[in-house]
């Protein structure tokens, strides 16, 4: 299980229509609606600034939330839509469907890298760089990974990883398809310095004797 799923705070609306969103917003709400699960939509409302920020924290489509309202069984959610004012390009509505422990939904599992000294590239101080320190999956919503491992055991200077070279969860898959570089291990900047000198050297000189007049 993807370590700890998101409250999403929210109450719930009393009242649906144009006259009840805008009230909300007076309030200094944002109005929304919760769909899917087979139960009926449930209008809710969550605060403006509450909601700015989780939307300024990033990947709030692809975030899976444990939402509550007073009054209502908790339920995972994630977001569908967000519709946002013309001119300041502000919030003022929010869709979120509700997901079943067997809906599958695209979301970024964090990459854990392991064996660090049983890589012989890094012992020779070679450096790991990381391309994708997340990876978008395809995952069960009941059954969301923590993390993906990347295990770096015989790993030298020069070797790349890629996506393939990784064992996935059960029931995951890459949101990309295509063969795309988590992270390489490249060399240390002393040989890269070396080999850049070595390869800037002339090359050997021969003598020429001029001809004799």
């Amino acid at each position: 299980m993807a370590g700890e799923i998101p409250d999403l705070i929210a109450t719930a609306r009393a009242g649906t229509g144009k006259g009840a969103a805008r009230q909300a917003r007076r309030n200094g709400e944002v109005p929304g609606i919760v769909y899917g699960g087979g139960v009926d939509p449930l209008p809710i409302n969550l605060k403006f600034n509450y909601l700015l920020k989780l939307l300024h924290n990033g990947r709030f489509l692809s975030t899976l939330f444990n939402l509550k309202v007073e009054g209502q069984e908790d339920v995972r959610v994630i977001c569908r839509a967000v519709e946002r004012d013309v001119v300041k390009d502000l919030p003022k509505h929010v869709d979120f469907m509700r997901l079943r422990r067997t809906s599958r939904v695209n979301l970024f599992i964090p990459v854990e890298f392991v064996n660090h000294k049983d890589a012989p590239g890094i012992k020779k101080g070679g450096v790991l760089t990381v391309v994708r320190p997340e990876v978008e999956l395809n995952v069960v919503a009941g059954d969301i990974p923590e993390q993906i491992t990347v295990d770096l055991t015989g790993k030298e200077v020069g070797d790349v990883v890629h996506i393939n070279d990784v064992e996935l969860p059960s029931g995951a898959k890459p949101v990309i398809d295509r063969n795309f570089v988590i992270a390489n291990i490249s060399a240390p900047s002393g040989l890269r310095a070396a080999d850049a000198e070595e390869s800037d050297e002339p090359a050997e000189e021969t003598e020429v004797e001029a001809a004799e007049e």
